[in-house]
């Protein structure tokens, strides 16, 4: 592709090669390693890249546990068909250095084990297997001219990408932070009676408090 004076213009592709956690993080993390590449010969110089992720939940199947879990996303299984539908992850901005032909670049996925997102109990409740991920890009990539000057352009907005996420890696992201255990948010209300339910039988932890109660009903 070229513009009106033949100068090439910066067309990108991109391609998700692979993912894993992210070393030292102060909170849960994986890694994207995007690939981006230039269709012209333009040197690119930058891009501001910006990447919505989705998960594609329709795309996969779930066995009979996993569709018990899922009853807080989706709802009841005979539903699914009108409620199962592509969930928001994350939103995130990098910029990819000069390059030409081709580079790769890492977009770190921030992960909560709040249960309370939707995305978050959504890959909690998976036993396994993959996730479905479509990355949609927008942006501006800038390059050299024809003539040497800066150029920008923007990002077609039907830029995208695909993904399978194996399980694994987002189980091991949150493990190496959490290891076997999940969080549930509580209003102060109810934490201050768990607290003093606590306290009152001096349960040596909160599982054991949970369980005690648990084990009452």
């Amino acid at each position: 592709m070229a513009l009106a004076d033949g100068t090439a213009v910066a067309d990108l592709s991109f391609g998700v090669e692979s993912a894993a956690p992210v070393d030292y993080a102060a909170v849960p993390t994986l890694a994207l390693r995007l690939r981006v590449e230039s269709a012209g010969a333009a040197s690119v110089r930058s891009v501001l890249l910006d990447t919505q992720i989705q998960i594609a939940a329709r795309l996969r199947p779930y066995g009979s546990a996993e569709q018990e879990r899922l009853h807080d996303v989706f709802g009841t299984p005979d539903r699914w068909r009108d409620t199962l539908r592509t969930l928001p992850w994350t939103r995130l901005t990098v910029v990819v250095p000069p390059f030409t032909g081709s580079t790769v670049v890492e977009l770190p996925v921030v992960c909560t084990y709040d249960l309370e997102v939707a995305a978050a109990g959504y890959l909690a409740a998976l036993d396994g297997g993959e996730v479905p991920l479509e990355l949609l890009f927008s942006g501006t990539v800038f390059y050299s001219g024809g003539d040497g000057r800066l150029q920008a352009e923007r990002i077609a907005w039907t830029k995208e990408a695909e993904y399978a996420l194996p399980v694994s890696v987002w189980r091991e992201t949150m493990d190496r932070h959490f290891p076997a255990s999940a969080w549930l948010r509580l209003s102060r209300d109810s934490y201050d009676r768990l607290r003093a339910y606590r306290a009152t039988h001096a349960f040596a932890s909160w599982d054991h408090a949970v369980d005690a109660l648990l084990g009452s009903g």
